[in-house]
């Protein structure tokens, strides 16, 4: 008897296991030493009270004369044989499988010393609490299983949104790259048209130029060959002179009652004409060229089966694969303007073609897009 208290642990009264020994040479099983200071929230000594400054170690020497009193062989594992159930310990003094739960505190009693203390207290047995907190785990399983699933939508809709967004962004260069070529395209041909029509000028002015200075130039050549007639009559000998002077005179005279040369006016190339206001009145062209819609309709409202045009003015009922998107629509067939107002008089002029059924309407920013909609009036 005296070497089975030897070998008995003073928290459990068994047998040690893995023995450990203090600085105050007093001897427990690792695991109760371990779980009497947890509760303690100290590191004292269970019989002397004196605290244990230093890590504690297995005393393999107490620990083997334990296992061969106790029969047990040395294995791996010191704490439970294999087969042998696992006590959960509550209480350092009593080694009794807890059986009732405390759910004032939510813990587990010691069915010994610690139930006096929950008297006042609601007390059920484990296994009932065990059942009710299982069920609020799994209660609590479901409700993160349903937050989980509902980020692995929002992150396919955002795969979704990433896939579309790529296909809008080809989509809208290509139309993009063909307004600015129609663009391009008028602007070529307003300014062949204009250099052609400089060029015309400047031709029309170069011969209107061009018959005047050959005018001039045969009254030069008169009026030179008319001067030298004159110089050659004052070099004549007296009676020669009178016998001729008089035709060299009459012409000479009918020469210089000829009116003196004119510029023509307007032989200047009229580049005012051309330059004044040149942006401006292409500009005023190119209006007649383009379309304006007072309303454009936001595509990434539209419902799957509302196919838009090009111009976003228009739309079909070919049906996509869209994005579910917060600004779509999904519960009916609608689509947005993408431009709103908060004050103000409006009208609009709609086009509804062959339609037999159709809604054009006003709605709230803030309207549910994907659920009911009644309309008022």
């Amino acid at each position: 008897a005296l070497f089975e208290d030897y070998l008995s642990c003073f928290v459990c009264s068994e047998t040690f296991r893995d023995p450990v020994s203090l600085s105050c040479n007093h001897s427990f099983c690792s695991s109760c030493l371990q779980t009497f200071w947890k509760q303690a929230n100290n590191r004292n000594c269970p019989v002397c009270k004196r605290r244990s400054s230093k890590d504690i170690f297995v005393n393999f020497g107490l620990k083997q004369l334990a296992d061969s009193f106790a029969g047990r062989q040395k294995s791996g594992s010191s704490e439970t044989e294999k087969g042998e159930k696992t006590l959960q310990v509550v209480c350092s003094k009593h080694q009794e499988e807890p059986k009732l739960f405390c759910e004032d505190e939510q813990r587990a009693v010691c069915p010994v010393c610690d139930f006096s203390l929950h008297q006042s207290h609601k007390v059920v047995p484990v296994e009932q609490a065990v059942r009710e907190l299982k069920e609020q785990l799994e209660s609590d399983l479901k409700s993160l299983q349903d937050k989980r699933n509902k980020y692995k939508q929002v992150e396919e809709t955002y795969d979704d949104v990433i896939q579309h967004s790529k296909k809008q962004l080809v989509s809208t260069e290509r139309q993009i790259r063909a307004e600015f070529n129609k663009l391009h395209q008028f602007l070529k041909e307003e300014e062949e048209s204009r250099l052609a029509a400089l060029r015309e000028e400047e031709e029309q002015k170069e011969k209107t130029i061009s018959r005047e200075m050959k005018r001039i130039q045969q009254q030069i050549s008169s009026l030179s060959d008319s001067i030298s007639a004159v110089e050659d009559q004052l070099q004549k000998d007296n009676v020669a002179f009178l016998s001729s002077y008089k035709d060299t005179q009459t012409r000479t005279r009918t020469q210089s009652s000829v009116s003196d040369p004119q510029l023509v006016s307007g032989a200047l190339i009229d580049v005012a004409k051309h330059l004044g206001n040149l942006s401006f009145r292409v500009w005023e062209k190119m209006k007649d060229k383009v379309h304006f819609s007072p309303v454009i309709l936001d595509p990434n409202t539209a419902e799957g089966w509302l196919y838009l045009s090009d111009d976003l003015t228009r739309g079909g009922d070919t049906e996509q694969q869209l994005p579910d998107n917060p600004e779509r629509n999904t519960k009916y067939t609608n689509v947005f303007g993408s431009e709103g107002f908060s004050s103000g008089r409006h009208s609009w002029e709609v086009e509804m073609g062959d339609l037999p059924v159709w809604s054009v309407g006003l709605v709230k920013e803030s309207v549910d897009r994907k659920g009911e909609l009644k309309a008022s009036p």
